[in-house]
């Protein structure tokens, strides 16, 4: 069996496949990790043939959706998922078959409704139903702690007590357990009367994942994430130093039209001399306007360099092909010490 763990900071991801027909899935991918999973599918000379999340994630954001189309393979979830792209849709007791390997989900909710283990082997992936030294919240959307506790007590915990737990997530650097010692030390199975349990996660009182609501938004939905969009936009957008910049307005560049894309209030606070402003906002209601010739060389600038960034990929979708956006933006702008204007320009 071919078998790699991945770590992204807390969450866990992993990469299973069949070393006899070369064959291979990857477990809760996450969207960071997309050339990292694939040059270890490269390493071990196996295929992705599936791409499968335990359940909709909610902590990070899932890469299920654009390895499915890089890769031209199914996304492979719990038939109560939620997400319209999911390919195929399993059920309680069904199998992902790999090659000689049979990956066997059993449907658990309570962390969320769709959340699902899968059995394979000597192990078992538990999502976040089941973690080493604690379980799934159920605090967030469609958490249940009745359905947590049917799934651990009378589903999980019943299964080999030598299985090798493989979760989601684990922050403290390890890398498994097994459903015996969970049993015998986890602090939150200790609770075994119903009542008990219930209480006990109602009253947890955890902070929110960061990006809770993307998140969300992306794994169930399939939307975009604001860094794949930078990413994309900075795929596309050549950027000049800020030294190179001030260079250019010192000589008063004829051929250069700086673009400032903040709101009035943040530009007339502190802009560089010469700079035009055009909210990012209005840019593609007033572009015709403002900026009438296409061949003009056009920097976008904002506060951190982010919405400059989406501006110039804007702007070379447009039709003005030489766009860049400053590297760096005004914060950087203003601590090196670089000129600034404040009002507005004549």
């Amino acid at each position: 069996m071919v078998f790699e763990q991945v770590a992204t900071g807390g969450c866990q991801s992993y990469l299973i496949g069949c070393d006899q027909t070369c064959v291979a899935a990857l477990i809760d991918p996450e969207l960071s990790q997309i050339d990292h999973y694939l040059a270890l599918a490269t390493r071990d000379g196996v295929r992705i043939r599936y791409l499968i999340d335990t359940h909709t994630h909610a902590d990070h954001f899932s890469a299920t959706r654009e390895l499915a189309r890089r890769l031209d393979v199914p996304v492979v979830m719990h038939r109560a998922s939620p997400a319209p792209f999911v390919d195929m849709r399993i059920g309680d007791g069904e199998m992902v078959v790999l090659g000689k390997l049979r990956l066997q989900a059993l449907h658990t909710p309570g962390h969320t409704a769709d959340s699902m283990c899968l059995q394979v082997e000597d192990r078992v992936f538990t999502g976040d139903t089941l973690l080493i030294g604690g379980t799934g919240r159920t605090d967030l959307p469609s958490g249940d702690p009745e359905a947590l506790y049917d799934s651990l007590f009378n589903r999980l915990l019943h299964l080999d007590p030598s299985l090798q737990v493989y979760p989601a997530h684990d922050y403290k650097g390890r890398s498994h357990s097994t459903i015996a010692d969970e049993i015998a030390t986890n602090p939150r199975l200790q609770k075994r009367d119903r009542a008990e349990f219930v209480e006990m996660m109602r009253s947890l009182n955890l902070t929110m994942p960061t990006h809770i609501t993307e998140a969300l938004r992306t794994n169930m939905s399939g939307g975009k994430t604001v860094a794949s969009l930078l990413a994309e936009a900075t795929s596309t957008v050549p950027f000049m130093s800020l030294a190179e910049l001030r260079s250019r307005v010192e000589a008063a560049e004829d051929d250069l039209i700086v673009l400032d894309v903040r709101e009035r209030d943040a530009y007339e606070g502190g802009h560089i001399p010469g700079a035009r402003l055009l909210p990012r906002g209005q840019l593609e209601l007033r572009v015709n306007q403002d900026l009438p010739d296409p061949t003009r060389r056009i920097l976008a600038c904002c506060e951190l360099g982010y919405i400059s960034t989406l501006a110039a990929a804007t702007l070379r979708s447009m039709g003005f092909l030489r766009a860049v956006a400053l590297d760096g933006g005004m914060k950087a702008w203003r601590e090196a010490g670089y000129p600034l204007k404040t009002g507005k320009e004549p």
